[in-house]
């Protein structure tokens, strides 16, 4: 097992002292874009409890940067302060991510084992997977590239350095609140996200750091981007970034909230690999901050970012069944066109579309009807789908929560497959949908 913080002399590393002897080679295909690996591995090692093992660069191997500020050097009194409370806060960090690996890791693959081709597409699409990059990488684990989509803004990498004293000790206490969900529950409910969406430590980059502790990735590249009008991605540089300096990243949803950080941090790009194996393929992740309702994805550039992807697997889970709602056929649409194989729990396709679009889905566990008090124009027709769903097919214990529960508590999953053998064509972007576009995600 990995240790929980970094030991110097006896103690954690200090914030400020981390940030000081944490510059690493940047792979030669970084080369887009400013990449903020400095400041992703010091938020990996002091907020999510991780340890690297990267080589110190040199200057000969470091390619040429704007320099950036960096703290003021503290006395070895406060620095002996900190270490402390880095050392109290990952001893907590370390005990859930422990419960974590056993009640999640460790009883989820040999569920989908038994159901996942071996044949899947590399790229994962994961809509309504704010903060949850540690459950695709459970239910993909050979994937090579992640997207997850939701309201929330990745979040400003560059402030956690600041951090001493009271000021660190509050903002961790916040972290480990916030996070608690996705280690507990394996999945975040949407006010704890809220909780870090401004603040010093970026809720959303810092939860798919916390993915990667839990399963012993490390980072090896962070950069942000925007899309451009055609889908392409265009990586923020030292001039980008500073020129939206002053242009603050909106709320996406009319339920949501705003951040107190740049728009240039809102969409995100981590690579990363197994911990301590230069060797290791590098997988990607990207997130991007988007309101997935009919008002705004269908023609956008995400659907043409997304429908460049071609063949997909898919999944998602605790996405408030907005699946279910004609308000957001764009995106239900997308995924019944380009992808593969879909792990979900009830809040995914709904099984009459499913059936139509020449998917069979596979009930696990047990289903009695939705966790949530639903105000949806669909919600008895597409229950009652689900019901039936269940009453035909073998019963098929489940021992592992995936997602939301049930009305009663019962955990359950359902596999979306296609009914004959795949054969892999070329997929062409939804029509713009006729259904109502009013309503916003969340």
């Amino acid at each position: 097992m990995h240790r929980s913080f970094l030991r110097v002399a006896g103690g954690a590393l200090p914030v400020a002292l981390a940030a000081a002897v944490i510059t690493v080679v940047t792979p030669a295909w970084a080369d887009a874009g400013h990449d903020f690996i400095d400041e992703a591995r010091l938020i990996y090692r002091v907020v999510t409890c991780g340890a690297s093992e990267e080589p110190a660069a040199t200057a000969a191997t470091k390619p040429a940067a704007k320099p950036a500020a960096k703290p003021a050097a503290k006395p070895a009194a406060k620095l002996d302060r900190d270490a402390r409370i880095i050392a109290t806060h990952c001893r907590q960090q370390q005990t859930r991510v422990d419960r974590f690996r056993s009640r999640y890791g460790d009883r989820l693959e040999p569920v989908l084992s038994k159901w996942r081709p071996a044949d899947l597409p590399a790229e994962v699409v994961y809509p309504f997977g704010g903060g949850d990059l540690v459950s695709a990488l459970l239910t993909y684990p050979e994937a090579r590239t992640i997207t997850t989509i939701s309201l929330e803004h990745a979040g400003d990498p560059r402030r956690v350095a600041s951090l001493s004293g009271v000021r660190l000790r509050d903002a961790l206490a916040l972290y480990r609140e916030a996070v608690a969900g996705l280690l507990r529950n394996h999945d975040s409910a949407s006010e704890n996200m809220r909780k870090v969406e401004g603040g010093p430590i970026p809720g959303q980059l810092s939860f798919f750091l916390q993915g990667l502790v839990a399963l012993d990735y490390e980072p090896v590249s962070l950069r942000f981007f925007r899309l451009e009008p055609d889908g392409s991605l265009r990586y923020m540089d030292d001039d980008d970034i500073a020129e939206l300096a002053g242009k603050r990243a909106r709320k996406k949803g009319k339920n949501w909230v705003d951040t107190d950080h740049s728009v240039a941090f809102s969409n995100m790009e981590l690579q990363f690999r197994r911990r301590g194996d230069p060797n290791a393929p590098v997988k990607v992740h990207r997130h991007v901050a988007y309101n997935l309702a009919n008002d705004h994805f269908p023609g956008s550039a995400l659907e043409k970012h997304l429908v460049a992807k071609g063949e997909i697997a898919a999944m998602t889970k605790a996405a408030s069944y907005l699946l279910w709602s004609h308000y957001f056929s764009g995106i239900r649409s997308y995924l019944l066109e380009h992808m593969v194989f879909m792990v979900s729990d009830s809040t995914g396709i709904p099984p009459k579309l499913a059936r139509r679009a020449g998917f069979e889905q596979i009930p696990l566990g047990r289903f009695t009807g939705p966790f949530l008090s639903l105000e949806m124009e669909t919600r008895d027709e597409v229950t009652a789908d689900f019901l039936a769903l269940w009453e035909k097919m073998p019963k098929r214990p489940l021992r592992v929560r995936y997602g939301y529960p049930d009305q009663a508590g019962n955990w359950h999953m359902v596999i979306t497959r296609p009914r004959e053998p795949r054969a892999s064509k070329a997929r062409v972007a939804p029509t713009a949908q006729s259904a109502p576009a009013a309503q916003s995600a969340r």
